[in-house]
């Protein structure tokens, strides 16, 4: 039997769902600010969760992850980007795409510089204690913000990074990339569960966690 602790399954469930919800923003702002009003006039310039989330990806898959102990993946709802409207095309889509990881990788450095300046206290039995848990949240904060930073970058559409690269690629070639987009999610789960993934994510999450300041 599982031994499920489900007030962690729930912190770490309302985190990973802030994440998302700054990450889908970030894209919006970004795609609004370089000329297309799309994802803004559809309501995704927001911080609330529902307008973003997805009900397979947001919500079942994580929670499954975080109950069975299995790899953390998770999506919100694309944002709806129109590149015939951002001021320099394919250039801004690149800014676009890589405007979501961006937003988590400050996430994970505001976590870590919050858990640095965290005194924690003893834990006393009988005795309240709150900075042992909000280190624990800054540090779980952190963790989850390098990995979906890392996990978005992976240069498969249509994560970010397969977008910033079709962005970056000639567009002849560009074209004949994206040809895999419908098959990109399959492709990440025959990664996780051969092992590719853990080689792809890996290395470097725990290069970027160990630059970050922690305990």
């Amino acid at each position: 039997m599982l031994d499920i602790h489900y007030a962690q399954v729930f912190i770490a469930f309302i985190v990973l769902l802030f994440s998302l919800t700054i990450h889908e923003m970030a894209h919006a702002w970004t795609a609004d600010r370089l000329g297309d009003p799309t994802a803004r006039l559809r309501g995704r310039v927001s911080l609330n969760p529902l307008v973003h989330a997805d009900p397979i990806g947001t919500v079942l898959f994580p929670l499954l992850a975080l109950i069975s102990g299995f790899p953390l993946i998770g999506w919100a709802k694309p944002v709806p980007v129109d590149v015939r409207n951002l001021r320099r095309g394919r250039r801004d889509f690149v800014l676009v795409a890589a405007a979501g990881p961006s937003s988590n990788l400050v996430m994970a450095v505001a976590a870590a510089i919050l858990l640095q300046l965290t005194p924690v206290t003893p834990v006393t039995l009988g005795e309240p204690n709150v900075t042992a848990p909000l280190a624990s949240l800054f540090s779980l904060a952190m963790q989850i913000n390098v990995l979906l930073a890392i996990f978005n970058m992976i240069p498969i559409p249509p994560l970010d990074g397969g977008n910033v690269l079709s962005g970056l690629l000639p567009e002849w070639l560009a074209i004949v990339f994206n040809r895999i987009r419908p098959y990109g999610f399959l492709l990440l789960y025959v990664l996780m569960f051969t092992g590719g993934f853990d080689y792809l994510v890996g290395p470097p999450y725990r290069l970027l966690v160990s630059w970050l300041p922690t305990r």
